[in-house]
């Protein structure tokens, strides 16, 4: 059984470990890779042709499952980088058009590359008509999620021209509609739920106040966007835009690896968002809050979390990825509260709840020590509850977000001439090989 690996050293000018098999004294040499930044990488792609053996990695958390050059982050330093740019900045200096250009570009445009951009954007938000006959076709209390997944999944029923992935100019096209119509899916799926009827995009409007205007207005009335609302939106689709390499980017990628259409690849990271573990942690947060119920209740569950035997847990604190405080954090509290006050909401039980809770905890030295700070998902629950969004849609926002950052992350897979179609190995505990037992005689 191969139970050692060397130090690292160099072979022919590139760094190698040794994997050294103590029951037959074999040996291979394994190259170490480098990227621009973070951890140092085992490239064991050779190891079961000159081995035997696969490496056992459950949820692929050791595993670098390609090389990419969208986003970069650091847990340990709190670090999110898009093309290079920190998501501070990003968030704080530019748009969710820009991030969007650049995240399927590389690079942030110019006046004229933006504006462009925003152009084709805007006048493909449309949906179909005939794809309103799909929302009629679902029941009024289904999940927006489930709407979602289901609407996705039939644009490439309609767009039959942009669902050959081997043409750059589709697979552009396919990648604009998408980010162009999925806040018109989303704000209907809305809609549907409560009865309410389709409101048409505006092309006077930009993405984000576009879509409050397609979910909140109704034809009876004038609808206008307050704009630090449109800001606060904005800003939560820039921070919800990509997240390298986590399960549902994980799941697009997988699924486009198969030469799947677009389309349906969305659609199944989509599905995959749409677990509590994963998108679904800011709705999660408000059930915290319900169950907390009052301030004076904060210190008893305060002591639960820290309790191991307990199984509540403090939702929307700490992150999987993040060591540090994460960094979208960070930016968004600035907006929270920003839209709390637009609002005048000074006297709503669950959100006063919420602010004595990230002022206690951010006192407590158990989880300043743990460094358990607030996350994304704390605050992006408390500003969506705010604009009065049901939490049924919280997921819908961030699918809606993180659209962009499936699309650059499959059209980066397409175009990466090495390739192949994702084919996990397994580690295999079930029966060995047995007879079979004609049925009259198995008793």
């Amino acid at each position: 059984m191969a139970d050692k690996i060397s130090d690292p050293k160099q072979s022919k000018g590139k760094q190698t470990v040794t994997l050294t098999d103590n029951s037959t004294g074999k040996t291979c040499e394994l190259p170490i890779m480098q990227g621009t930044a973070g951890p140092r990488v085992v490239d064991v792609r050779r190891l079961y042709a000159e081995t035997g053996f696969f490496t056992y990695d459950p949820g692929f958390t050791s595993t670098g499952s390609c090389d990419s050059a969208i986003t970069y982050i650091d847990g340990d330093e709190g670090i999110l980088m898009h093309r290079g740019y920190a998501i501070e900045d990003l968030a704080g200096k530019s748009s969710f058009m820009e991030v969007c250009y650049l995240l399927l570009h590389g690079e942030l445009p110019t006046k004229k590359q933006r504006s462009e951009f925003e152009r084709t954007i805007t006048y493909h938000t449309m949906l179909h008509e005939q794809m309103l006959n799909l929302y009629r076709g679902f029941r009024r209390d289904s999940h927006p999620m489930a709407i979602m997944v289901g609407v996705v999944g039939a644009l490439s029923a309609f767009y039959h021209d942009s669902t050959d992935i081997s043409d750059p100019h589709q697979r552009m096209v396919a990648s604009h509609r998408m980010i162009a119509k999925m806040p018109t899916i989303a704000a209907m799926a809305y809609k549907y739920s409560v009865g309410q009827p389709f409101v048409y995009p505006r092309n006077d409007l930009n993405y984000a106040e576009n879509f409050l205007y397609m979910t909140f207005a109704v034809p009876c009335e004038e609808f206008k966007v307050r704009p630090a609302v449109a800001r606060a939106m904005d800003r939560i689709f820039i921070l919800h835009a990509d997240h390298e390499q986590n399960a549902s980017t994980s799941t697009v990628r997988i699924a486009g690896s198969s030469g799947a259409n677009p389309f349906a690849c969305i659609a199944a990271g989509i599905a995959s968002l749409w677990g509590p573990a994963h998108g679904g942690a800011n709705e999660a947060v408000l059930q915290m809050l319900h169950e907390i119920g009052s301030k004076d209740k904060i210190p008893e569950f305060l002591a639960r979390a820290k309790d191991r035997n307990d199984p509540f847990r403090l939702m929307g604190f700490g992150h999987r990825v993040y060591k540090n405080y994460d960094p979208r954090a960070a930016v968004l509290r600035e907006s929270c509260h920003e839209v709390l006050e637009d609002l005048g909401v000074r006297d709503d039980p669950l959100l006063d709840l919420a602010m004595e809770l990230e002022r206690i905890a951010l006192e407590d030295p158990y989880f300043v020590e743990k460094k358990l700070f607030p996350n994304v998902d704390f605050y992006s629950g408390i500003i969506l509850q705010a604009m009065g969004f049901p939490t049924s849609m919280f997921t819908v926002l961030f699918a809606l977000a993180r659209t962009v950052g499936w699309v650059a992350q499959w059209q980066e897979m397409i175009e990466d001439p090495h390739h192949r179609i994702s084919r996990p190995r397994q580690l295999y505990t079930g029966l060995d090989k047995r007879p079979f037992v004609p049925i009259s005689n198995r008793g």
